[in-house]
């Protein structure tokens, strides 16, 4: 019987012999960092792939996110989504500000625009929705609200690389939007991260951020930090542009298999591909609904996991149940039982371009027993 371990993610790894030439320059050059070649090289690209005309390249995915909020110098209350990676609320919380958790859509685990409008008060700012597992959120209704109130819309867009609704990237909507390029994302630069704007005047703003705050050798106009991506993730991200449309689709081909084996398995249940939109196809969660499946959402996990298959409980726990945030009012279980429901049933799938045939059918064959 076939025991090897199979991972919910792997990283995408572009050919070693095509990763060294770009090593040579990098060595040939001696430049290693601050905004050398591969770095301007990989921003020009990236927004040619992405559909943005300016983006600004991070050493991860959390500091844009902590930047955005500086660069947009925003005050008081943030209403986000609890039913994120904690980076969302972290950075909401590294700027001196209070998250306003606000419940989901169970069709999408995206922020529910519904929910919105009654958690603003005088001390609201902005509006942190995340596109959660790259399915895009209810841009339209978001900005509606926003401008209604005068409210700033940064989207944490960490999953949503390259994904388009109705021919326009996603990273085009709201005052600003953040990706992250860390090894599990689809698309990767082993660690990164971007910050996507819509000025020329924004991007000078945010790549004086961070960097110091430098504007040049002797001005320093705003307390920076140091968040710049080097030459060498730089280079890998480059190379990595030409193999991430193959890997996108091997994803869609495995998220296929999963939707066709286990549509019709009671007490299981997952997204649909929504529509007018171009996924990535970042993650397939399953969500299990224990008196139908006969088996609870952990009891299931630890299944998988005796059968050396590591899917992840993504997003488990909320956010909102975490130290730093469960004392909140907008933290209670009773303002979040959407998102407390999908976060105690899921389950995320491995989902990568490495899974062969016989993976995927351990897989669901563990699912449908």
């Amino acid at each position: 019987m076939n025991n090897k371990q199979i991972t919910v993610t792997s990283p995408l790894l572009p050919p070693l012999e095509e990763f060294v030439p770009y090593l040579q320059e990098i060595w040939d050059s001696k430049w290693i960092t601050n905004g050398g070649q591969m770095h301007q090289r990989l921003e020009k690209k990236l927004a040619e792939y992405l559909g943005v005309e300016y983006i600004s390249l991070f050493t991860n995915g959390t500091l844009p996110l902590i930047t955005a909020l500086q660069a947009l110098r925003i005050t008081g209350e943030v209403i986000t989504t609890p039913y994120s990676f904690v980076a969302t609320s972290h950075a909401i919380w590294w700027n001196g500000l209070q998250p306003i958790f606000v419940d989901v859509d169970p069709k999408t685990g995206n922020i529910d625009p519904d929910k919105i409008e009654a958690a603003i008060t005088p001390r609201t700012s902005a509006i942190m929705p995340v596109h959660v597992y790259g399915n895009p959120c209810d841009v339209e209704r978001i900005s509606e609200i926003a401008n209604r109130y005068n409210l700033k819309v940064i989207y944490d867009a960490a999953h949503a690389f390259g994904v388009r609704i109705n021919g326009k990237s996603i990273l085009e909507y709201g005052d600003i939007s953040t990706l992250s390029f860390h090894a599990t994302k689809t698309y990767t630069t082993v660690e990164g991260g971007a910050l996507v704007c819509r000025s020329a005047e924004m991007k000078q703003k945010i790549d004086y951020l961070k960097n110091f705050g430098f504007e040049d050798e002797t001005v320093v106009v705003a307390p920076g930090i140091n968040s710049k991506m080097d030459e060498v993730r730089a280079a890998f991200g480059l190379v990595n542009l030409k193999h991430v449309d193959e890997a996108i689709e091997k994803r869609h081909e495995v998220v296929e298999k999963y939707r066709k084996a286990l549509k019709n398995v009671d007490g299981i249940k997952f997204f649909d591909d929504l529509p007018n939109v171009v996924h990535n196809y970042s993650y397939f969660p399953i969500f299990v609904d224990s008196k139908r499946y006969g088996m609870t959402r952990d009891e299931l996990y630890a299944k998988m996991r005796e059968n050396n298959v590591l899917g992840r409980r993504y997003f488990y726990p909320l956010i909102s149940s975490f130290s730093p945030y469960r004392s909140y009012k907008s933290a209670a279980i009773e303002n979040l039982p959407v998102a407390n429901k999908l976060a105690d049933s899921v389950i995320c799938l491995p989902l990568h371009p490495g899974l062969n045939e016989d993976d995927v059918e351990r897989i669901i064959n563990i699912i449908r027993k």
